[in-house]
């Protein structure tokens, strides 16, 4: 984020019906199916019309993990969306491109979004983000951050015209603690975070380490 702009300078002037003809990236669907007892039902849900052909994810999450002399930080960003009119704290994330693998689209997502450059190392089983409304679904990717590398150092995002992105990072260990500070502070947890909190949280809690 170029100068002195900030994530929370954003706001929502006007909300309005979307005829489906005027809509880029989504639709709405009417799915007709059966239940166990053989009725008839039906569902209202959204779908993506952005996913590439033959590709079985929309986009990838990304778990980057960044080494530091006082522990493993989270690396996170703020973000404005519009949808609920608030700034969330997210990890980077995007569309895959056409032809495009996760874990290609992970490491090209990073440096265009935070100018961090790392190695996809590990890849998560396929996710659905709310499967009860929208049949979005994204991989998580981990990526390997080399902290000693000068590209690490001076850092040089390439966000699109649209993208006000502010970068931070905060411990891992006191992730769980961060997020419910950050909400209390206004700020809207995005599910990837705030389930990742939450798994540290219960390792923690039942000494599964």
């Amino acid at each position: 984020m170029s100068g002195d702009l900030k994530a929370s300078d954003a706001k929502v002037i006007s909300t309005e019906p979307l005829m489906i003809k005027d809509a880029r990236w989504t639709k709405l669907v009417l799915t007709t199916y059966t239940d166990p007892l053989g009725k008839r039902r039906t569902w209202e849900s959204a779908e993506r019309s952005t996913r590439p052909k033959n590709s079985p994810i929309d986009g990838v999450g990304i778990v980057a993990i960044l080494q530091k002399p006082s522990g493993p930080e989270l690396l996170l960003q703020k973000q404005f969306r519009p949808p609920i009119n608030k700034v969330v704290i997210e990890v980077p994330a995007g569309l895959v491109d056409e032809g495009e693998t996760a874990e290609e689209s992970a490491v090209r997502e990073l440096r265009e979004e935070t100018g961090y450059v790392g190695i996809a190392a590990e890849v998560s089983p396929v996710m659905f983000n709310d499967p009860g409304f929208c049949n979005t679904n994204l991989n998580m990717v981990h990526v390997n951050v080399d902290m000693s590398l000068q590209e690490n150092q001076n850092l040089k995002p390439e966000l699109e015209e649209n993208e006000f992105i502010e970068v931070f990072s905060t411990p891992l260990k006191t992730l769980y603690a961060e997020c419910k500070r950050l909400e209390a502070e206004g700020y809207a947890i995005d599910a990837r975070v705030g389930t990742l909190a939450e798994g540290i949280e219960v390792a923690r809690r039942w000494k599964l380490q």
